[in-house]
């Protein structure tokens, strides 16, 4: 019997392109052919990221069903190939289409985009991994539904099931996703079926509405992991409230953000905020009103306090800048409203509430106020806009135009940070929902990127009631020479230094997990589903 030692290097190639061939001829008899990619110039584009990545792709599948998923499997188990699988691939950020490790074939499953069953009364969709928040909000308007979904700030083609497996977060009362949603379809590492909850109990009618089913819920288990590919979801909707107000305040103090954690989490303790929070810093603001102020800065970066200090003068924002949601009756908002002032005064020093109504009244008279005051209330109205919409499940790609911050061209028309050589690394550590914690968390990252001659641009989201994501955004142009490397050595310090401090993240790209409190159980019931190891190696494992 041969083994790996007794091969030569090149004998072991052999081999290995030997089986690759065979596989590719099988799944070209299932696929057919047209859905079997080997064109150069489309797997080059299937290796590029927001950042360096080194990772070849031999080709690409496409399957149509769940059926050629299983076969997929099947067949890489048979001849020995490791597969890795999208959804539609726009994880921008934490590693786009690229594998985690080297010679995978890619597997995008954007073809399965059925929305299966819906139900207006129970308020659910049940969707395929194609399924893209565009395509559910659209299908919603359509059929005059009376309900909402919950839309990220990504692009409105990212798929539902592949945020919602990454434990991603948006802004309604519904922004945990994987809180919302039940009954999974996974088709596992050898190519068999499992459903999850009562979706695996034949004729159960509470399959789609009920999360726990009967025994061990293991719905987790096939979340930021490599143990399955979910082929459908139950994603669970909400009834639009009879009111909704926004809110959008921003704090001028350079150590506010402390004092203002500690007034909003009384009223997520209480639901008095029902919806995620979102705070973000003065870099992180001007990145989305426009690009990299090349001129006012004189060529220099990162961004010269001096600068900053102006721009926020000009546009009337603060240090830290927060929005959030009140939904209910027109009396439960009244209160939240009195609530929300009343916590947040002498915290805060600019309070404004917002509806759709005063936001066209505003749009209106924004030309007068501006000969009053000074104030391009037009530039703010832009921002708030699609903010005000993503508090109501309505999908935006205006967010997207931040990814360009440091290119020296503007944003196209149709954005493709991967294509257009956007540097782009995000970095998710979580934090308890106190001051103390918070502070110390976004100073460690401020620190780190200045000295490493990035914006710290940080978002802060008070994802549950106790606990705050704090999503850190290194943005640089891939075509400046050197940028790449410096990037990834900010990204390396960032994640040590925030992980000894307590604060590890809630989501990965394609890079290894990496600190002494992961514990690895992951990988033991690998080892059982995926002997051989074909699924998405690499995928939320240790680093070597």
């Amino acid at each position: 019997m041969e083994t790996a030692c007794s091969l030569s290097a090149s004998e072991g190639a052999r081999i290995a392109g030997e089986r690759l061939g065979q596989a590719i001829a099988a799944w070209e008899a299932v696929l057919g052919s047209r859905h079997v990619i080997r064109e150069e110039s489309q797997r080059r584009a299937a290796e590029s990221a927001t950042f360096f990545t080194r990772q070849s792709i031999p080709v690409i599948l496409r399957p149509g069903s769940r059926v050629e998923v299983q076969e997929i499997l099947r067949i890489a188990n048979r001849f020995r190939v490791p597969v890795y699988t999208v959804s539609t691939g726009r994880n921008w950020g934490y590693g786009s289409r690229v594998p985690a490790a080297d010679g995978c074939v890619l597997v995008e499953l954007h073809r399965l985009n059925r929305i299966v069953s819906f139900d207006e009364n129970l308020a659910y969709v049940t969707v395929e991994p194609g399924v893209t928040q565009r395509q559910l909000f659209t299908f919603l308007k359509e059929n005059g539904s009376k309900l909402w979904m919950d839309a990220t700030g990504a692009s409105p083609d990212c798929s539902l099931i592949g945020n919602t497996v990454e434990r991603g977060f948006g802004h309604t009362p519904y922004g945990d996703h994987f809180a919302h949603c039940c009954g999974l379809e996974v088709v596992l590492p050898d190519g068999e079926v499992a459903r999850t909850g009562f979706a695996g109990w034949e004729g159960a009618h509470a399959a789609a509405v009920y999360r726990w089913g009967l025994g061990p819920s293991v719905d987790g288990l096939f979340t930021q992991s490599n143990l399955g590919i979910v082929t459908r979801m139950t994603v669970w909707l909400m009834p639009a409230p009879e009111y909704f107000q926004a809110f959008f305040f921003r704090c001028e103090e350079r150590h506010g953000l402390g004092p203002l954690m500690d007034a909003l989490r009384p009223l997520r303790l209480n639901g008095t905020l029902r919806s995620t929070v979102h705070v973000g810093n003065d870099y992180k603001v001007l990145a989305g009103i426009r690009q990299y102020p090349w001129e006012e800065a004189g060529g220099k970066t990162p961004l010269p306090e001096d600068v900053m200090a102006r721009f926020r003068r000009q546009l009337q924002f603060g240090r830290w800048n927060g929005s959030g949601a009140l939904y209910g009756t027109k009396a439960q908002v009244a209160e939240g409203r009195r609530l929300v002032r009343k916590a947040l005064e002498g915290k805060v020093g600019r309070l404004q509430f917002l509806d759709e109504d005063t936001l066209h009244l505003a749009a209106r008279f924004a030309k007068p106020y501006q000969w009053l005051t000074g104030w391009d209330l037009s530039r703010t109205l832009e921002l708030a806009r699609p903010v005000l919409g993503l508090m109501k499940g309505v999908p935006s790609d205006e967010t997207l135009g931040s990814v360009y911050w440091r290119k020296r061209g503007p944003a196209p028309a149709q954005p493709d940070p991967d294509r257009d050589g956007c540097g782009l690394l995000w970095y998710s550590p979580v934090a308890p929902l106190e001051g103390r914690h918070v502070e110390q968390a976004s100073g460690i990252a401020s620190e780190v990127l200045l000295r490493h001659g990035f914006e710290p641009m940080i978002s802060l989201s008070l994802v549950t009631e106790r606990a705050v994501a704090c999503v850190v955004s290194i943005c640089y142009d891939r075509g400046e020479a050197g940028e790449d490397d410096r990037a990834m050595r900010c990204y390396d310090e960032l994640g040590r230094r925030l992980t000894e401090a307590g604060y590890p993240p809630y989501r990965l790209g394609n890079q290894p997990i990496r600190g002494a409190g992961f514990d690895g159980l992951g990988e033991r019931l690998k080892r059982v589903l995926d002997p051989g190891g074909v699924l998405s190696p690499g995928r939320y494992s240790r680093a070597g």
